[in-house]
C-alpha cells in the first residue's frame, strides 16, 4: 500500500513536489530509501545534511572518529561543545533534528573486511566520504560483489573528485586505479590540508548525484570521473573504462572476498 504525504510532509518538501520528475510519488520514493554513508568527516557532513533534508528515509552512518577541535574548519555538523564525542551520534543528533521525518543509524566503528558486506547489504545506495585508500577499495570491491550502487568522493588542498560505481559493477575504483600508490607518492595530510568550503563542494556533488539516482533522474556519472580544481574553478569529466584485466569486476576476478589493506602503509589522501 502507498502511504500518502501528511500536510507538514507536503509544505516541508514542497520545493521538491513541484519539481518535474518528482512530484509526491519521487518524494515517497526518497521517503523509503535508504543509503549508507562512509565516513562522518568533511565529505560526509555535507552529504548527511543534504540527504537528510531531502528526506531520504533511512541513513546509515559509519564513522569510529570523535570530534576534534581541527574538524571544526570544514566539518559542518559539530560545534564547538561538541569535541571528545563519537561524530555518528552527534550527526545522528543534528540529522534527526533536522528532519524528523527521517531515521538515522550511527555505527561507531570503522568500515572493515568484517562488517563491510552485512552493513552495505541493508542499504540501496552507498556513499564514500573517506579519507584513504584502503577504505575506498574495500567499498569498491564490497559494492561490485553485493551489486550495489556506490559514488565516492575526494579531497586534498583545492582539489576534489567525484566518481560512480554502478549497480552492474563495471568500471569501478580498480579500473580507475588498479594499485594503491607508494607512501612517497602521497603527500603528507597534515602539512598538504583541504581548504575548508572545498568538500562541502564535492559531498554537496554527491549528495546531487545520490538523489538523481534515487529518483531515476538525467543521466548517472558511472563510468566517468569528476575533477574540480577550485583554484581555476574548472571541473574535467574524464572517461574511465572498464578493465578486462581488474581483479574484482573483469572477465577473470580474483578477488571474490572482502579484503583489508593495510592501512598503515598509505597516508590519507585528504585531511577530510
Amino acid at each position: 500500500m502507498v502511504f500518502r504525504l501528511s500536510e507538514l510532509q507536503i509544505r516541508r518538501y514542497a520545493r521538491h513536489i513541484v519539481l518535474p520528475g518528482v512530484g509526491g510519488r519521487g518524494q515517497r520514493q526518497l521517503l523509503q530509501s535508504r543509503v549508507l554513508i562512509i565516513g562522518a568527516g568533511g565529505l560526509g557532513c555535507p552529504i548527511a545534511l543534504y540527504l537528510a533534508a531531502a528526506g531520504v528515509g533511512t541513513i546509515g552512518i559509519i564513522d569510529d572518529d570523535k570530534v576534534d577541535l581541527s574538524n571544526l574548519q570544514r566539518q559542518v555538523l559539530f560545534r564547538t561543545e561538541d569535541l571528545g564525542r563519537p561524530k555518528v551520534e552527534v550527526a545522528r543528533e543534528r540529522l534527526q533534528a533536522l528532519n524528523p521525518d527521517i531515521t538515522v543509524i550511527p555505527y561507531a566503528e570503522r568500515f572493515t573486511a568484517t562488517n563491510a558486506r552485512w552493513l552495505v547489504a541493508e542499504y540501496d545506495l552507498v556513499l564514500d566520504g573517506s579519507d584513504n585508500f584502503p577504505t575506498k577499495y574495500l567499498a569498491s570491491d564490497v559494492c561490485v560483489r553485493e551489486g550495489k550502487p556506490l559514488i565516492w568522493g575526494a579531497v586534498f588542498q583545492y582539489e576534489g573528485q567525484i566518481g560512480m560505481l554502478p549497480p552492474g559493477g563495471r568500471p569501478c575504483y580498480r579500473c580507475l586505479l588498479p594499485h594503491p600508490p607508494s607512501p612517497d607518492q602521497v603527500p603528507d595530510c597534515q602539512q598538504g590540508g583541504v581548504f575548508g568550503a572545498l568538500p562541502g563542494i564535492i559531498g554537496a556533488m554527491q549528495a546531487f548525484e545520490a538523489l538523481k539516482w534515487l529518483l531515476g533522474l538525467g543521466n548517472s556519472m558511472a563510468g566517468r570521473l569528476l575533477v574540480f580544481d577550485g583554484l581555476r574553478g574548472d571541473w574535467l569529466a574524464v572517461q574511465v573504462e572498464p578493465r578486462p584485466d581488474c581483479p574484482v569486476c573483469g572477465d577473470r576476478p580474483t578477488i571474490l572476498e572482502p579484503i583489508d589493506i593495510d592501512n598503515e602503509s598509505f597516508c590519507r589522501i585528504s585531511s577530510d
